[in-house]
C-alpha cells in the first residue's frame, strides 16, 4: 500500500513541499479501463497475460465490485488528492457480448466484435459500471469512452490486447443508445468519442476506407445524416484522439495539427489528445523500446505537447500509462532489484515534464497568443530545435508560461505583456536536484535564464 501512496502523491498531488517544490505532478484527470474479461478467460483469450483485463460484469449476468480491485483503488486514490475528473474507458464489450466470444479481432473482419442482439444490453452494462462505481467505491466517473482506436489498422486482425475496430456507423449506433441509457437513469457522465488512432483519420482517411475516414464531418455535421451526433445530450462537442505516427518528421507534426485544427473549427468541434506513448517512428530518441529515464525523452515529449496544445488547440493532453518496464510508455519506470522480491518504482524526467504543464495548468484554463521579436506570425514561438514558448491563463487570474530549450545552448530572454509582478520559476532538467523544482521568484521578466537541454514554468499569481 505504501508503494501505491507513493505512486499517488508523485501523479495526483499538488501540495508542496518545505522547499516549495511540488510534491506530485497534479494530474487532472485520471483514466480507468473498464475491463472486458480476459482474465477469466486466462491463455485461452488470446491476449498476453499483462495486458488482460477483469470484468465486473458475470457470466450469469451479476456483478462482482470486487473485481479490478487495483484500478478501483487508484481511482479513490486520484479522488483522494482532489483530481477533478474521472474517466472510464473500454477497449472492447464484454466478451460475453463480443462475436468471437472474445476481448480481441481474432478471426474476425473489422467490423465491430459485439453482437447484433448486444448493442442495447451493452450500453445498459455501461451505464451499470456508472451506477456500480459509485454505489460501491465513491467514485463517480464524469466520463465515458465507450471504444478505442476503432479506426486503428492494427485492432482488425487481432492483437495481442483487448481491442476491437467498428465502422463509424457501428460508432454512431451505440453512441446514441448510450446517450438515451444515460439520460434515462438522469446520469451526468459524459461521453466522448471516438478515441482515433490516428489525427489523419479524424480529419480525412488513413490506412482505411471510407467507413472509417472523415470522423469530424461524419459526427459533427448534421448533412451526415447516418452518423450525426452533434444532437446527442449527453456527448460533449469534442472529439478524442491518439497523436501516434505524426510526430515526425518534426516540420510534418506542426503541419498535421494545423489541418486537425482547422476542420475542428469548420465543425464547431473541440479536442483532446487522449492517449500517446513512443513508437518505431520515434527515430530522434530510438523508438520506443529501452526506458529512457533522461531529458532525452521528456524533451521530446514536451515538444509533441507543445504542438498539440499551440497548434491543434487541444483542450485536454493525455499520456498512456502511468508505470512502465523497459519501454518508453510509462512516467515511471517499474524495475526489481537483484535482492528485493517487491517492484520498485522510480520517477524519470518525462514524469516532471509533464508536470511542467500539468501541475500549473488547470482545466478551464485559456491559452493566450505568444509571439517572439515583435513578430505577428502565431509561429514565430515555436523553434522545434530552439525555444518553444506558450502562455496561459487559469481561472483563477493566474498566468503561467512554460518555455522549452531544445538546444545544447543556454538561452536568455524577456517576456512582455504580462501583468503580475512576481513569478516562481520551476525547472526540469538533467540535473539530479531539478525536477520540477523551484529555482527563484522574479518580480520581473527582462531576463530569463534557460540552461541547455531544459523546460521551465514561470508561475505569476493575480495582482
Amino acid at each position: 500500500m505504501q508503494v501505491q501512496n507513493n505512486v499517488a502523491r508523485l501523479l495526483f498531488s499538488s501540495d508542496m513541499d518545505i522547499n516549495g517544490n511540488p510534491e506530485g505532478i497534479g494530474l487532472s484527470l485520471w483514466r480507468f479501463n473498464i475491463g472486458a474479461g480476459s482474465v477469466e478467460q486466462g491463455d485461452s483469450s488470446y491476449i498476453n497475460n499483462g495486458t488482460r483485463t477483469e470484468c465486473f460484469l458475470n457470466p450469469d449476468g451479476t456483478y462482482d465490485w470486487s473485481k479490478q480491485s487495483g484500478q478501483c483503488s487508484f481511482l479513490k486514490l486520484a479522488k483522494k488528492h482532489g483530481v477533478p475528473y474521472l474517466l472510464g474507458f473500454l477497449n472492447s464489450p464484454p466478451v460475453f457480448y463480443t462475436q468471437n466470444g472474445l476481448a480481441t479481432n481474432t478471426g474476425r473482419d473489422a467490423t465491430y466484435n459485439l453482437r447484433e442482439d448486444k448493442y442495447e444490453a451493452f450500453a445498459k452494462f455501461m451505464a451499470d459500471v456508472v451506477v456500480g462505481l459509485e454505489k460501491e467505491h465513491g467514485i463517480r466517473l464524469d466520463y465515458l469512452s465507450p471504444l478505442n482506436e476503432p479506426d486503428g489498422h492494427w485492432n482488425w486482425i487481432g492483437p495481442k490486447q483487448e481491442g476491437t475496430p467498428a465502422t463509424k456507423y457501428e460508432i454512431a449506433r451505440l453512441t446514441r443508445l448510450l446517450d438515451d441509457e444515460l439520460l434515462s437513469r438522469g446520469l451526468s457522465t459524459r461521453i466522448i468519442i471516438p478515441e482515433s488512432s490516428d489525427y489523419r483519420c479524424m480529419m480525412s482517411t488513413h490506412m482505411t476506407g471510407p467507413e472509417r475516414g472523415y470522423e469530424i464531418q461524419s459526427f459533427f455535421s448534421p448533412d451526415s445524416t447516418l452518423t450525426y451526433l452533434g444532437n446527442l445530450k449527453r456527448m460533449s462537442r469534442l472529439m478524442a484522439g491518439h497523436s501516434y505516427w505524426t510526430n515526425t518528421p518534426v516540420e510534418y507534426m506542426k503541419e498535421c495539427r494545423k489541418a486537425l485544427r482547422d476542420t475542428l473549427k469548420k465543425y464547431g468541434v473541440d479536442f483532446w489528445q487522449s492517449e500517446v506513448c513512443m513508437m518505431g517512428n520515434d527515430e530522434e530518441i530510438g523508438g520506443g523500446n529501452g526506458y529512457d529515464r533522461t531529458m532525452k525523452t521528456a524533451l521530446y515529449v514536451a515538444r509533441m505537447i507543445h504542438h498539440d496544445l499551440v497548434f491543434a488547440n487541444a483542450r485536454s493532453w493525455q499520456w498512456w500509462r502511468a508505470i512502465g518496464g523497459n519501454y518508453k510508455d510509462g512516467l515511471l519506470f517499474k524495475y526489481k532489484k537483484p535482492e528485493t522480491a517487491s517492484d520498485t518504482i522510480v520517477d524519470s524526467k518525462l514524469l516532471w515534464s509533464l508536470g511542467n504543464y500539468s501541475r500549473f495548468i488547470r482545466p478551464g484554463a485559456v491559452r493566450l497568443a505568444v509571439f517572439r521579436n515583435n513578430s505577428q506570425n502565431p509561429d514565430s514561438a515555436t523553434d522545434p530545435y530552439g525555444l518553444m514558448c506558450s502562455a496561459y491563463k487559469n481561472e483563477d487570474g493566474s498566468q503561467i508560461i512554460v518555455i522549452i530549450n531544445y538546444a545544447m545552448r543556454p538561452e536568455t530572454i524577456s517576456v512582455e505583456g504580462v501583468q503580475p509582478s512576481e513569478w516562481r520559476l520551476y525547472r526540469t532538467s538533467d540535473n539530479v536536484n531539478e525536477s520540477l523544482s523551484l529555482i527563484e521568484t522574479l518580480h520581473h521578466l527582462n531576463s530569463v535564464t534557460l540552461p541547455p537541454r531544459s523546460i521551465i514554468t514561470l508561475l505569476g499569481q493575480p495582482m
